[in-house]
């Protein structure tokens, strides 16, 4: 019985000196961990996941952020393919809508109509 609160004894008294020395090395580093006085800040994080979304049971498109730029990508199928790279940091605006013009420019149908021409208007 003796032996037994001898061990307890001693096991309070090293977890005691270790929760010190623990208390003690944080009061020397200025409130830091020790991981952190020991081997510094860690460095600010590059890569990022933004956003993912599954497009079937096996493929998932996947933008990463790197650096400030973003990068589109569908993975799982049997090749990983880049679908876009280079992407801005997102605008916080809504862009407005643009109005459709042709790129070309024709004359509209007259399903058998015979249409006036620009002279015969002007007279």
């Amino acid at each position: 019985m003796l032996d037994l609160l001898f061990y307890v004894v001693m096991l309070a008294l090293f977890a005691l000196l270790v929760v010190g020395g623990l208390w003690l090395v944080r009061g020397y580093t200025g409130g830091q961990s020790p991981m952190t006085a020991l081997f510094g800040e860690r460095p600010e994080k590059r890569l990022a996941v933004v956003e993912h979304a599954s497009v079937d049971g096996r493929r998932r498109l996947v933008l990463i952020r790197r650096d400030d730029v973003e990068h589109l990508i569908m993975t799982g199928g049997p090749v990983d393919v880049v679908i876009e790279t280079g992407i801005g940091p997102a605008s916080t605006s809504v862009p407005k809508a643009e109005v459709a013009t042709a790129n070309f420019a024709r004359p509209a149908r007259t399903f058998g109509r015979v249409q006036p021409q620009a002279q015969d208007v002007a007279e």
